[in-house]
């Protein structure tokens, strides 16, 4: 029996989705800092005038433990900054083009949280954003709690779409997307949510026929997540993610 379990431990994971073989993964087997072969940090107080500063190998704001990795908004205080935060990506480490992602996460809740699964074009740092295109695989805000969001930007286009569910927060959820050369399908516990088709060959328009790389951050207020304050007890605030996959044909 043991044999048999630690044989199906080793098995490489597969995709929901026909005709893909797995690409890249981080399924979180190990313990401490995030692998640094695969992951790199935002450090400082980075957009949407959020609350939250990123801090870079601090294990109380982004640390793998128990097969999770744990992103932890925290009001400590540290090194002057009423909040601290974990936000790890992999860009100059991992990009692709096409394919599917997927991400297993359990998001946190409260008025003030903001969680996300993203994208950007890996050449951000050439053309700048919206132009090298983003593509938001989940975000979530906490005093808008039963809706989870979809959504795609670029410069010509911004849509988006959203669900609702009584408490996304309690339990695990996978969140999927599918990127192909002429559209962009979002999913959630394996179900369709959202099809973005492509709309023109311009860069403005379709950004994503390039490579792009992927964020996972948990912030705390800033121009959306912020809107009905910050409730300072949801404190120490957790997003946990299970895995992290991208296959592709």
């Amino acid at each position: 029996m043991l044999a048999a379990l630690i044989t199906l431990s080793l098995q490489t994971p597969t995709c929901p989705l026909p005709g893909y073989k797995l690409a890249w993964h981080d399924e979180f087997n190990y313990e401490g800092a995030p692998d640094p072969k695969s992951w790199d940090y935002e450090v400082g107080f980075v957009r949407n005038q959020e609350k939250q500063f990123y801090t870079k190998d601090r294990l109380e704001n982004a640390m793998v433990h128990k097969g999770n990795l744990i992103l932890t908004a925290r009001s400590d205080g540290f090194q002057g900054h009423e909040v601290t935060s974990g936000s790890i990506h992999t860009h100059k480490k991992y990009d692709f083009k096409y394919g599917y992602v997927e991400v297993r996460a359990k998001i946190p809740t409260g008025k003030g949280t903001w969680p996300a699964i993203w994208m950007l074009g890996s050449n951000i740092d050439k053309v700048g954003w919206p132009l090298c295109g983003e593509i938001d695989i989940m975000e979530n805000v906490g005093w808008d709690a039963k809706r989870v969001h979809f959504n795609v930007h670029c410069k010509g286009t911004n849509k988006g779409d959203h669900i609702e569910m009584e408490k996304p927060w309690e339990d695990f959820h996978v969140y999927g997307l599918e990127w192909t050369k002429d559209k962009l399908q979002f999913y959630f516990d394996n179900k369709p949510v959202l099809e973005f088709k492509k709309e023109g060959d311009s860069a403005e328009k379709w950004p994503f026929d390039a490579p792009q790389y992927l964020i996972l951050n948990l912030a705390i207020g800033g121009n959306w997540g912020g809107q009905q304050g910050i409730d300072q007890t949801i404190f120490p605030s957790k997003y946990e993610v299970d895995y992290v996959r991208v296959f592709q044909k």
